[in-house]
């Protein structure tokens, strides 16, 4: 054939895609599992850092398996369901009624032996999502810890909301039940007090919408959690 033709430059090329092609799908099957492995350990790393630890990349999943006890999956009625905790989908889940969806629950057992009951949230920014997870005692209504993070957030503003300053004010004893009303922790601006009585933290400066996005998310993500909180709040009462 000869080479200098239109068809042999043709062929060439069909060829060669499919050689590459062939590579670049083999390569991704082959590193996939490997991928996977790392989202998973990311995941580890996030459940973990509500709670205050903070694993080398060497260590988080063995460290996870230590403080993370229990698995379980629950409804809005507080009723423990099938399912696995750590593959639920939570921007699948937020798009559902509160009444169909599957909510997990992380049981983390710290070295003094005190429980932290870990639940995670999902939510909009101003230019992603966001998400997080809130750590809270064995009563089921104080705060322990948190983590937030984002996938857009404009640095030194919204994506404040993953630094310590934001965070931070997560571990001063806040509650969700209030005087025995249900009330999810609110993000306000300039520290004032919301009128239904609810505990909150301040905003960050110049991330209005991101705040914002980020007490909506408590509020749809931490509601439909409110029987299963109650239930561990009279357990430990009793």
């Amino acid at each position: 054939m000869n080479k200098q033709s239109n068809v042999y430059t043709t062929i060439y090329i069909i060829v060669l895609v499919l050689v590459v092609g062939t590579a670049l799908a083999a390569t991704s099957l082959a590193l996939r599992p490997k991928q996977q492995e790392n989202i998973d350990a990311d995941k580890m790393r996030q459940i973990l850092a509500a709670v205050h630890e903070t694993p080398s990349a060497d260590d988080v999943v063995a460290e996870f398996n230590r403080y993370i006890v229990e698995q379980t999956v629950v409804n809005t009625k507080g009723e423990t369901i099938e399912g696995n905790a750590f593959t639920i989908n939570m921007a699948e889940q937020v798009k559902l009624s509160p009444d169909e969806r599957s909510l997990p629950v992380f049981v983390c057992e710290l070295k003094s032996g005190s429980r932290k009951y870990i639940l995670p949230a999902y939510g909009a920014g101003l230019w992603g999502p966001i998400w997080g997870y809130i750590a809270l005692d064995s009563d089921g209504s104080t705060v322990y810890g948190a983590y937030f993070a984002h996938q857009g957030e404009t640095p030194g503003l919204g994506a404040e909301i993953e630094k310590p300053a934001f965070t931070d004010q997560f571990n001063e004893k806040l509650h969700l039940f209030k005087d025995g009303k249900f009330l999810p922790i609110e993000v306000v601006k300039g520290g004032v007090a919301p009128a239904n009585g609810a505990d909150y933290v301040n905003g960050i400066s110049g991330g209005t919408i991101t705040s914002k996005g980020v007490g909506a998310m408590l509020d749809n993500c931490l509601t439909p959690y409110k029987s299963y909180l109650e239930k561990l709040k009279n357990s430990s009462n009793g």
